[in-house]
């Protein structure tokens, strides 16, 4: 969401008039106006990795009242820009060599096919078992690719990063939590 200044507003908080915590949101439809909230004024789309869309969709108030239900208001071009972003790093980052892609496309499907198994409790244990197994390679070797890229890591971020198709700041984190893994 913009305001007319083209500043994006922080979040809505929602006073329910007892205790101590607050509802919040950065659903556009709150930025109505009322109660004092922010108007705004146009959309765009925007990516948790700091990423913002240049064009702008302006908001129609009028239709959003009429229409009485923010999901049937039209909100696709700022998420077909978000989509053309993810495209973009994803089109950047390293390609997983096909074979391995194949391998986690299949373990994917047959954890999705454990969904319609009719006996859910040995189907839920199995799905934790194959979590269990995937998390006990992850630990072994996020950590060991970590001490690899830390060696060379200031230097060389920028191109870790779009290699992993994210911002530097997010490539750090993400090299935090795997060398983390190693202490647990």
């Amino acid at each position: 969401m913009l305001l007319a200044d083209g500043s994006e507003p922080g979040r809505v908080f929602f006073d329910l008039g007892s205790g101590s915590t607050f509802h919040e949101s950065t659903s556009w439809w709150h930025y109505d106006g009322e109660f004092r909230r922010p108007t705004a004024v146009s959309m765009r789309g925007r990516c948790a990795c700091g990423w913002r869309g240049t064009k702008r969709y302006p908001i129609d108030w009028e239709k959003v009242r009429e229409v009485d239900d923010p999901d049937t208001y039209d909100t696709t071009g700022p998420y077909e820009d978000w989509e053309a972003h993810l495209d973009e790093v994803a089109g950047r980052a390293v390609m997983l060599p096909e074979d391995l892609a194949g391998l986690l496309r299949q373990v994917r499907d047959q954890l999705d096919r454990l969904w319609l198994e009719e006996d859910a409790a040995r189907a839920y244990a199995t799905m934790l078992k194959a979590c269990s197994e995937l998390e006990a390679i992850v630990a072994e070797t996020g950590p060991e690719a970590v001490q690899v890229l830390a060696r060379e890591q200031d230097e060389s971020m920028p191109a870790i990063a779009e290699a992993l198709g994210m911002t530097e700041k997010a490539a750090r984190a993400r090299l935090l939590h795997y060398e983390r893994l190693t202490w647990h």
